[in-house]
C-alpha cells in the first residue's frame, strides 16, 4: 500500500497537469485511442520478452507520432487516423497474446490495473517519468498553452506550433503508459479526462486549472485507494468512479453557482 500510494500521487500528478492540455485541446478521443493502442506495445514486450512498459512506451509515442502523420499528410481527418491505429494496434496485441508462450495472467494487470503489484523498479520509473512530464510540461508551459488557445496566434508568435504539438504528444505518450498500472488500459483514458474537465468548471486561468486539477486527481487516487483496501475493490475502477463522482459534484455545485 505505501508503494501504491506512493506511485499513485505521481501519477495523479502526470495525469492532472496533462489532463488539463487534453481538456484544453478536445484531445480526449486522441488519448483514448493511444491509451488502447498502448495494448500493442504491451503485447509485444510480452512476446518478445522485453519489460512491457519500456516497449508500451516506444510503441504508444510511434503512434501518437503516426496518427500526427497521417492527419497532416493523409488528407484524412484525425479521427479517422485514430480508428485505424487504434484497431490496428489492439489487433496486434492480440495477434502477439495468442502467440506468445509466456501469456499470463500479468497481462490483466495491464489491461485493467494492478497497483498494489508495484515493484521497487516502477516506482523508480514513475517517480522519474513524473519529474521528466512536470518539469517538461512547466518548461514550455507558455508555447503549450498559446498553441492549446489558438494555434494561429501561436504561429504568429514565432511558436513553431508543429514542434509543440509533437512535444505534447510524445509527453501523453509517456503518461498514458505510466498510469497504466494504476487504472489499467481501460481506463487510463479516464484519468487524463476527468480531472481537467472537473478544474475547468472552476477554473478563473491556467494556472489555477493546472493547481485544481492535480489537487483533484491526488484526492481521486488518495479516496481511491483507501475505498479499495476497505471493501476489496478493484483499485483503477474504485480510482476512476471516485474521480466521476467528484465531477458530477462539482458540476451540481457549479450549476447552483
Amino acid at each position: 500500500m505505501q508503494k501504491a500510494l506512493f506511485v499513485g500521487i505521481m501519477v495523479s500528478l502526470i495525469s492532472g497537469l496533462i489532463s488539463v492540455f487534453v481538456v484544453l485541446r478536445k484531445m480526449s478521443f486522441i488519448g483514448a485511442g493511444i491509451s488502447h493502442a498502448a495494448f500493442g506495445g504491451v503485447a509485444i514486450g510480452f512476446f518478445t520478452g522485453i519489460n512491457p512498459t519500456i516497449t508500451a512506451i516506444i510503441y504508444t509515442i510511434a503512434v501518437a507520432l503516426g496518427i500526427e502523420l497521417v492527419s497532416r499528410k493523409g488528407k484524412i481527418s484525425e479521427d479517422v487516423s485514430i480508428g485505424i491505429f487504434f484497431a490496428s494496434s489492439m489487433a496486434l496485441g492480440i495477434v502477439l497474446v495468442s502467440l506468445s508462450r509466456g501469456y499470463t495472467v500479468d497481462l490483466f494487470g495491464y489491461l485493467f490495473g494492478n497497483i498494489l503489484a508495484i515493484t521497487k523498479e516502477e516506482v523508480l520509473l514513475s517517480l522519474f517519468v513524473a519529474i521528466f512530464v512536470i518539469g517538461l510540461i512547466m518548461l514550455f508551459l507558455k508555447e503549450i498553452f498559446l498553441t492549446s488557445y489558438n494555434e494561429e496566434i501561436a504561429r504568429v508568435s514565432g511558436i513553431s506550433v508543429r514542434a509543440i504539438n509533437i512535444l505534447f504528444l510524445i509527453v501523453l505518450s509517456v503518461s498514458i503508459v505510466i498510469s497504466i498500472k494504476i487504472v489499467g488500459i481501460i481506463l487510463v483514458s479516464a484519468l487524463l479526462v476527468i480531472p481537467g474537465a472537473t478544474a475547468q468548471l472552476f477554473a478563473k486561468n491556467v494556472y489555477f486549472m493546472i493547481v485544481a486539477s492535480c489537487g483533484f486527481a491526488v484526492f481521486s487516487t488518495i479516496l481511491g485507494l483507501l475505498l479499495s483496501y476497505e471493501f476489496d475493490i478493484a483499485p483503477g475502477g474504485s480510482i476512476v468512479l471516485t474521480a466521476t463522482v467528484l465531477f458530477l459534484i462539482a458540476l451540481f455545485l457549479k450549476k447552483r453557482q
